[in-house]
């Protein structure tokens, strides 16, 4: 696991010291030295380090990682180019071009969207490869929930972006009336025609930032 260097790490400080941490670190390395396990030990904070906490306008929280080889980089929904883009974020493409005109792009590595300060988490930051959720219950869940807690403390506006019921589990935790918290279904091709088509969060988010005086988010992923 690669270190946290910049002012994530104050705010995820104490949580290294506390018994569970130990735990999780022991079981990560453990995985990692016996099973091939993605993302790549260097990248799984990369939501942090692309995304400084003092830079934070947006959060989108994702589950677990992809966990098919060379796709999972560390950001929710975003994979390594060369891959095809995976159905729920051709789905989040599909509202972005319906809501904002953005045309789709050939390819799903979002750190565009990470460097403007949308910070792409997932509630567990590793996986076994080809086991969906092997690493959930074993401590990330109270990691990443330190991350949220640190986003909320933050006093200035924020947008959440909470798609699917397991992303809206952590609404308790969001009480700062400075933030806005956007709520829809899942984009996965399950659940997005009950509502996250239509849903114009990237539109509602951007008139957010901007009434607060906030540069707005560029959604706009190039072509590669």
């Amino acid at each position: 696991m690669s270190e946290i260097s910049n002012d994530w790490l104050p705010a995820v400080n104490a949580e290294f010291k506390k018994p569970y941490y130990k735990d999780l670190y022991k079981f990560v390395k453990e995985e990692y030295s016996k099973n091939v396990v993605f993302p790549p030990s260097e990248d799984i904070f990369n939501a942090l380090h692309l995304t400084p906490l003092s830079e934070v306008k947006v959060l989108i929280l994702g589950q677990d990682p992809y966990h098919n080889y060379n796709q999972a980089h560390g950001l929710c929904f975003s994979v390594l180019p060369g891959n095809d883009t995976p159905p729920s974020l051709v789905n989040i493409y599909k509202e972005l071009q319906d809501d904002l005109g953005c045309y789709i792009p050939n390819n799903g590595y979002l750190v565009k969207w990470a460097k403007q300060g949308v910070l792409m988490l997932n509630t567990v930051l590793t996986v076994r490869a080809h086991q969906a959720n092997s690493h959930a219950g074993h401590g990330w869940e109270q990691f990443t929930d330190a991350i949220i807690e640190a986003v909320n403390k933050e006093d200035r506006p924020i947008v959440y972006m909470l798609w699917g019921a397991p992303a809206q589990r952590k609404i308790p935790m969001l009480t700062n009336p400075k933030h806005l918290i956007l709520k829809a279904p899942h984009p996965s091709p399950l659940s997005a025609y009950r509502g996250f088509f239509g849903c114009k969060h990237f539109s509602k988010c951007n008139e957010f930032l901007e009434k607060n005086g906030i540069k707005p988010i560029d959604w706009q992923i190039e072509n590669i």
